[in-house]
């Protein structure tokens, strides 16, 4: 293929992880071959990977970041990553929420990016554990300068709990309010997925709370990016087979989506192709 014609950035980095991951490290020559670019488009592709934390750029080329299990990005952290993939991904897990429904919110960046999306549907009931969701839905409550609040505000009920670093209420409060409900549909933002692992967060007490919301669930969705394919934190809260849908982005590469397929009923790629 000719320079950069065929691969966008965002495919490109998506194909470099990939590579990194499985191959514990490449090169920058072996990658201009492979993606026939220039020296400098890989180059550039490393450094943006390496500002996202995902890989380390050393001399000729780059090797996986090895985080801990345990390590818990704050929500601040995780918000300027994937911008244009969670936007994606919301737009079209917002289609999935039936005017009138009960439906949850997990915590996470993505989620709350959906919960902007789903300002407008209509007669929504709301139970989420994040505080970054809930002040979606507060603010679009507040009296508007016409005197009304939004047409579409929904009910929202903030279940307690033990903050987390990325804003998601955990732990015993939240068990019991999250397990004495019922859900049309939840969204449900991971740290890490994999056929291995399944659904999967470093927080063990975020683990228990969301075993309890996929529990509560009639129908389970999965909204991540692509860079959370292949991840795996501490504890493992629900297998592939109890997730109905996977919202991710076109970021993600053939393979993975192959084998996502194998193992999932409902796969859904958003926003074609991703941005340059």
């Amino acid at each position: 293929m000719s320079e950069n014609q065929n691969l966008l950035a965002e495919q490109r980095r998506a194909l470099i992880l990939d590579d990194v991951r499985k191959r514990g490290g490449v090169r920058v020559n072996e990658l201009t071959r492979k993606l026939s670019v220039s020296d400098m488009t890989v180059r550039r592709d490393l450094d943006a990977l390496a500002r996202q934390g995902v890989i380390e750029k050393v001399h000729g080329g780059a090797v996986p970041v090895v985080e801990a299990s345990t390590h818990e990005p704050g929500f601040e952290a995780k918000s300027t990553l994937e911008l244009s993939a969670k936007e994606a991904i919301a737009r079209a897990a917002a289609t999935m929420a039936v005017p009138g429904s009960a439906i949850a919110l997990s915590g996470g960046t993505t989620t709350f990016a959906l919960a902007r999306h789903l300002l407008d549907v209509p007669g929504l009931t709301v139970v989420t554990n994040s505080v970054r969701v809930a002040d979606v839905f507060h603010g679009a409550q507040r009296p508007t300068a016409a005197g009304g609040a939004r047409a579409g505000a929904a009910t929202v009920v903030l279940t307690g709990g033990v903050r987390t670093p990325s804003d998601s209420l955990v732990g015993p409060v939240a068990d019991r309010a999250i397990g004495s409900l019922h859900f049309d549909v939840l969204f449900l933002g991971v740290h890490g997925i994999s056929v291995e692992a399944g659904l999967s967060t470093p927080n063990l007490a975020e683990a228990e709370t969301n075993r309890r919301f996929v529990r509560a669930a009639r129908r389970v969705v999965v909204v991540a990016d692509h860079t959370k394919w292949g991840t795996v934190g501490l504890s493992s809260f629900a297998a592939l087979d109890e997730v109905d849908a996977f919202v991710t982005d076109a970021g993600l590469p053939d393979t993975a989506r192959q084998e996502i397929e194998e193992h999932l009923p409902g796969l859904v790629v958003a926003g074609g192709q991703p941005d340059e």
